[in-house]
């Protein structure tokens, strides 16, 4: 995936998979990255990453190779490389097979299955860009009898969040089950969506992302995924870029 035109090298090293945005920052602020062979601590000089020679503690950053995975994120997890309050995170559950991984999209704390994580920025750009309308397909227990009127509503939008799909599995006076589809993930929005027409959200789960699905992979572990099955699921609009 080539870059074109000069990017701050903040975004240049989270780019190359070498760190979050958040942590280039610091490793530039504290003189720790050379350009070109002379310390640069200003996260946002401009750079071209495929010709200047970054460094980092005296050693090139070098792209990373491609790569995607999906796992089944499990509840309690954060989707973030570290977290101040010491939180487990989906790179705790990846271990050094996630190095130079960014996630495609979050999933909240307390939301379990599928998540998607990459080395191609233009593809996890792509794939969460509401205009590509990239189905993600969940399985929601909520409190209480959802009736029909509840899913139409939430498929009519309701506060500028709008359901894609919503199917009731099961219902009953104790709890609904639902089966609901989203193509834009704004933040908690079952959640949200739910509450507005009187329904907690207690379990949550994303089964499937686009044309990959979740099946009987077990929570917590995870499978590399192949460009040949990206073009598959997504076919040309992915912009995969050369092998």
């Amino acid at each position: 995936m080539p870059y074109h035109g000069r990017v701050p090298l903040s975004r240049a090293l989270s780019k190359l998979g070498r760190s979050s945005r958040s942590e280039a920052i610091a490793l530039i602020v504290a003189g720790r990255v050379s350009v070109d062979g002379r310390i640069v601590r200003d996260p946002g000089r401009l750079v071209v990453p495929e010709h200047d020679r970054l460094q980092v503690d005296g050693k090139r950053v070098e792209r990373a190779h491609w790569r995607m995975v999906l796992l089944n994120k499990t509840r309690g997890t954060v989707t973030t490389r570290r977290d101040p309050e010491g939180r487990p995170t989906v790179f705790d559950l990846l271990g050094e097979h996630g190095r130079g991984l960014i996630a495609v999209g979050r999933l909240d704390r307390a939301t379990s299955g599928l998540i998607l994580l990459t080395t191609d920025t233009r593809i996890a750009n792509w794939l969460t860009d509401p205009a590509a309308a990239v189905v993600r397909r969940y399985l929601a227990t909520v409190r209480g009898r959802f009736s029909d009127e509840d899913g139409e509503r939430m498929m009519k939008g309701i506060g500028g969040l709008q359901a894609h799909l919503v199917h009731v599995r099961k219902r009953s006076g104790r709890e609904s089950h639902l089966v609901i589809e989203l193509v834009e993930g704004k933040n908690r929005e079952i959640r949200r969506l739910c509450a507005s027409v009187g329904h907690e959200v207690t379990a949550l789960k994303r089964v499937a992302f686009g044309g990959f699905e979740l099946g009987d992979l077990p929570p917590g572990r995870w499978r590399e995924v192949s460009r040949a099955e990206v073009r598959r699921q997504f076919g040309p609009a992915a912009d995969l870029g050369p092998d």
